[in-house]
């Protein structure tokens, strides 16, 4: 029996490495690839997005901005230009889902502080109240990283237009009060070519984890 293992020594290790390498082309086939969808206004729920866009089924992107952050600083896409970057809406008072989202958006700053494709973005829903003082007292006691992230605020109807029209992510307040906005929890993930790629639940820790996942995948794979 020996002899028979040494004279066949040759084939047995070569039908070992063929079967190995069957095995692992037909687990690759099975395990479907990842990939990220590109969000269109169609694809979201129409509560939250304008109804002029909401027949929109491809080539949406976020419109050109231009905003006031937290040191004073205009903040155009221009600061955004080739980047990744999550996005959300909040209001420094907030005192029911805001403290989560902004603990859980820290969370993601520590993740991507060395990703220097990777930025984040968040607009006050009250702009009236949260002056770029305001924001830089909150920025301060949250631990923002001004050279990551941007807290801005400005004209309410250009919030308002842009959370509804680009990022699909805010609902509609009262109907007599001309763009009034209920923020929602979501964060929501752009390309570098200003596509929406995901909504994340910024108060779930595993939609979190889920975003930091994408993010990581987004810089090693975006064209």
């Amino acid at each position: 029996m020996l002899q028979f293992f040494k004279k066949y020594r040759l084939f047995f290790i070569v039908m070992l490495v063929f079967s190995a390498t069957c095995i692992l082309l037909f687990m690759r086939v099975l395990t479907p690839e990842k990939r990220l969808p590109i969000m269109n206004p169609a694809d979201v729920n129409p509560e939250l997005v304008d109804s002029t866009m909401q027949h929109v089924s491809k080539y949406h992107t976020i419109a050109d901005f231009s905003f006031t952050n937290q040191n004073g600083k205009t903040i155009t896409q221009k600061d955004y230009e080739g980047k990744i970057y999550v996005a959300d809406f909040f209001f420094t008072t907030c005192q029911t889902i805001c403290p989560v989202m902004t603990t859980n958006m820290v969370e993601v700053q520590k993740a991507i502080i060395n990703n220097p494709k990777v930025m984040l973005l968040s607009h006050s829903v009250l702009p009236d109240i949260d002056s770029v003082p305001v924001l830089k007292k909150y920025a301060i006691e949250k631990g923002v990283d001004d050279t990551k992230w941007n807290l801005v605020t400005g004209d309410k109807k250009d919030i308002y237009g842009i959370a509804r029209k680009s990022y699909l992510a805010v609902k509609t307040g009262k109907p007599e009060e001309l763009y009034d906005m209920v923020h929602t929890e979501n964060f929501v993930l752009v390309d570098t070519k200003r596509r929406v790629r995901g909504f994340y639940d910024g108060t779930k820790k595993e939609d979190i984890k889920r975003l930091i996942e994408d993010i990581n995948w987004l810089s090693q794979n975006e064209k």
